[in-house]
């Protein structure tokens, strides 16, 4: 079984509608897929999934009242996939206690099938983490807005400090030296990996080289999600070079996704993208991801080499441009059809011109924050 851990450092980049459509797009290939709605507290994927209103889900199975894990499994109308509803109307079960994650995991991991896809929820809480740390090959989905691949990379961050927080036994000096760094929260945000590792050597160098071979096999990959331009592709190699510089951590490039208005209107239907409009550039992108997870299963317990991981960022940059030809294409034939009018086009435009302001005044007031944070003393 391969695990797909798929998280974000921030809400509203596609997450959950990258899981799901992700998923049923590996079960067409053949694959046998569960999909489980992680996201505990805000569990909204049946919706996307076009689901009714799950009876039973992973919140009635931690409170004891659906009897075996087997019965909160559900059968989809899609091909080869499987769902565990998550449960957002129990109170409290974003806050899972150890023993019940440990339940859940242990669960998790007996399930039958080739791929397990987990939908986490945004942000860096401590079960989130852990629930991406189950594979070393986690997906983090972004957007290429300033805020959405801060977060992409903090998220990146707090995952790498958990990884290794979770390697060194408690009150072992490199235990009481990552909880003094807890502790003090501006030292934890001014964290660089490289010189926590080299502390960490001094104090015990044999857990020390355990982190090490951990951290070596970590290999989180990236999805750029939602872009307008080309352009917008090379954000993915900023997250990059901070990864690699700050979290002594490599990071692949999984690809890339056009933002597509088409995507509201599958939504509002309850129905994927890859099933309601499988020719649009949108869900041609989602197969094509699909395809690059499956076409590297015998390469999961083996790293990439600096080649392969520079080839994953430039094939992105090329796909960014030919998804973006073809989406030119395909507005070119609505209006030359009469599908599409020039006023409809011109409004278009003009809605997405307003919503590029309005990140561009996001993205100032941003840097005007990080401007005065870093005057301060506390760079992030």
């Amino acid at each position: 079984m391969r695990i797909l851990p798929i998280a974000s450092g921030k809400g509203g980049v596609g997450k959950s509608l990258v899981a799901a459509n992700l998923s049923v797009a590996l079960g067409q290939a053949g694959k046998r897929v569960v999909l489980a709605d992680l996201d505990l507290g805000a569990s909204n994927l049946h919706l996307i999934l076009g689901v009714g209103a799950p009876k039973a889900g992973i919140g009635t199975f931690l409170a004891g009242s659906s009897g075996k894990f087997e019965n909160v499994i559900l059968p989809t109308d899609y091909e080869n996939l499987r769902f565990i509803p998550g449960d957002a109307e129990l109170p409290g079960l974003a806050n899972i206690k150890q023993a019940q994650k440990n339940q859940l995991v242990k669960r998790l991991l007996s399930i039958d099938c080739d791929y397990l896809v987990l939908d986490l929820g945004a942000g860096t809480g401590s079960n989130i983490l852990d629930f991406f740390l189950m594979s070393s090959q986690g997906l983090v989905v972004t957007s290429p807005t300033l805020t959405a691949t801060l977060n992409a990379y903090l998220f990146l961050k707090n995952a790498v400090f958990r990884l290794l927080y979770s390697s060194f036994g408690q009150r072992s000096k490199a235990w009481e030296y990552l909880e003094s760094l807890k502790r003090d929260g501006a030292a934890l945000q001014r964290a660089y990996i490289p010189a926590i590792l080299e502390e960490i050597r001094k104090l015990d160098s044999e857990r020390w080289q355990l982190a090490i071979d951990r951290m070596a096999r970590f290999r989180p990959r990236l999805l750029m999600n939602m872009l307008e331009d080309p352009k917008d592709a090379e954000k993915a190699s900023k997250i990059r070079r901070s990864c690699k510089e700050y979290l002594n951590i490599e990071l692949e490039h999984l690809g890339v996704l056009y933002r597509d208005d088409m995507q509201d209107i599958a939504l509002g239907s309850r129905i994927p993208i890859i099933r309601y409009k499988p020719q649009s550039v949108l869900s041609q992108g989602i197969y094509r991801t699909a395809d690059k997870i499956v076409q590297t299963e015998d390469q999961a317990d083996s790293p990439l080499s600096l080649a392969e991981i520079e080839g994953s960022f430039q094939t992105a940059e090329l796909e960014a441009e030919s998804d973006f030809g073809a989406k030119i294409a395909y507005v070119e034939e609505l209006l030359s059809s009469g599908a599409l009018t020039t006023g409809d086009l011109v409004e278009t435009v003009r809605g997405q011109q307003f919503e590029l302001d309005k990140l561009r005044r996001e993205n100032q007031f941003l840097k005007y924050k990080l401007a005065r944070a870093i005057g301060q003393g506390f760079p992030g």
